[in-house]
Order: structure tokens, then sequence, then C-alpha cells
């Protein structure tokens, strides 16, 4: 089987400047990605798409291939993931490289491992999946979610008034770190979440979103503890 990570880091991030390549405690963060893919050794090629020279710069630095730039009309506001896969692909089959699977890993990811990488591919193969990614079980049941209308708080779901909080299935969400997809679906499907889709089930503690300088400074502190526990474990 032909891998291929790829790492989509466009330049021109509003909210947080040169968010992809920003120092996470002492190393652009981007380089936490590429060498958890590194690592796993389940890739042929480990590649950054990018528009940004300096970017680009920094990804060659710490071990992974550029060997072309990305298009304007995936590097604008606009473009989703599965866009930009759809293009890495097209452009290595235009040099005679086909993979049979691509693992897109986000450059702000820091928590990934190669372990998680390696037992997402597992769940893809051995399941016949179209694709596999990380999830989160939401903190609270959503069933006892509430809106706001004109001030006034209503369950959205006032079937679960009563219900107790440990009776509620468990719910999940996107954990926003890597996506494992098979190519051949994904070329019918243009899609990373299918209806022929699995999960990988992590830890709060392991993930974190990261939209804004409160969110970087948590999860530096998130990552502190993880190797700490990580650490007491061996």
């Amino acid at each position: 089987m032909a891998n291929l990570a790829i790492i989509p880091a466009r330049g021109g991030s509003k909210r947080i400047p040169k968010k992809n390549i920003k120092s996470f405690l002492g190393t652009p963060i981007i380089a936490y990605s590429i060498k958890a893919a590194i690592q796993s050794n389940l890739f042929d090629e480990v590649m950054v798409s990018t528009d940004d020279d300096e970017i680009a710069k920094i990804a060659l630095e710490h071990g992974a291939k550029v060997p072309f730039l990305r298009s304007k009309a995936n590097a604008n506001d606009y473009a989703v993931l599965a866009d930009v896969i759809e293009e890495v692909v097209f452009q290595y089959k235009e040099n005679n490289q086909i993979f049979n699977n691509v693992c897109c890993i986000l450059p702000t990811a820091p928590f990934v491992t190669p372990s998680k990488i390696t037992e997402a591919y597992n769940t893809l193969a051995n399941n016949n999946f179209d694709s596999v990614f990380p999830v989160l079980e939401f903190s609270f049941p959503i069933q006892r979610s509430l809106k706001i209308e004109n001030q006034k708080a209503e369950m959205v779901w006032s079937e679960y008034m009563n219900s107790r909080s440990q009776d509620l299935e468990p719910r999940y969400h996107d954990s926003g770190q890597f996506y494992w997809v098979k190519v051949s679906s994904f070329i019918k499907e243009k899609k990373l979440f299918t209806a022929n889709s699995g999960a990988l089930v992590i830890s709060e503690l392991y993930a974190q979103d990261i939209d804004s300088e409160t969110d970087w400074r948590l999860a530096e502190i998130k990552y502190k503890l993880m190797l700490n526990g990580q650490e007491n474990n061996l």
C-alpha cells in the first residue's frame, strides 16, 4: 500500500498571524505534525501543501517535502480540505505517483502522535472504511442543550428535561486533527466524512481547538500535561 501524508498549511492566517509556523513551546507548530507523520513510518512521502515560501522553507527544514506550491484557487478563505487533497492527489498523479491512501494532518495539531496515526490507519484498513478520523466525546450531553430566543432559555429537545446525564447516549465531535482517506473512495465522494467512515475516540486532554491566543496558551498547558502523563507511564 502506498500512503501519502498531506499537511495543508496556507499562509495568511488572520486570527493568529503566521499561525501554521508560530512557535509552540519553542518549535514551529507545523513541525509537530511533520514529525508525527515521519515517525509513524507509514508514509512513502510526507508533504506540505502551501502557497507560502516561508512555510515551505520551514517544512523542508523539518523533513517534509514541498514538491509544488498550492494553487491560488485553493489558497483563499473558501477552499476546503477536500479541495486541497484533490489537488495534491492530482498533481502527484500527473507525476506518475499513485497513492492508495492519504492522511491529511492539520498543521496546528501538536497532540497528534505516531501511535494515533497508526491506530487510525489500522482501523481504516481492517474495516474497509472510506475514511477514519479522531473524535472527542462532548463533555456535556448535547441532548440537554439549550437555545435562547429573546433572552428566554428553552431546551432544544424538551423530552430530555428530566433525563439523568448518565442515562444519555454519548455523542462525539470531530477533533480536527487528521483524516485518513482511501483515495479510490475519495475520488468518487470528494468528501472526508461519508456514510462509511470510522472514528477513533481520543481523550479530551489530547486535543484543543486553536483559534485564538487563549486557545494557544491552553494548548501549550495541555501539551505539557500530556508529556507529564507519558513520562509517568514509562
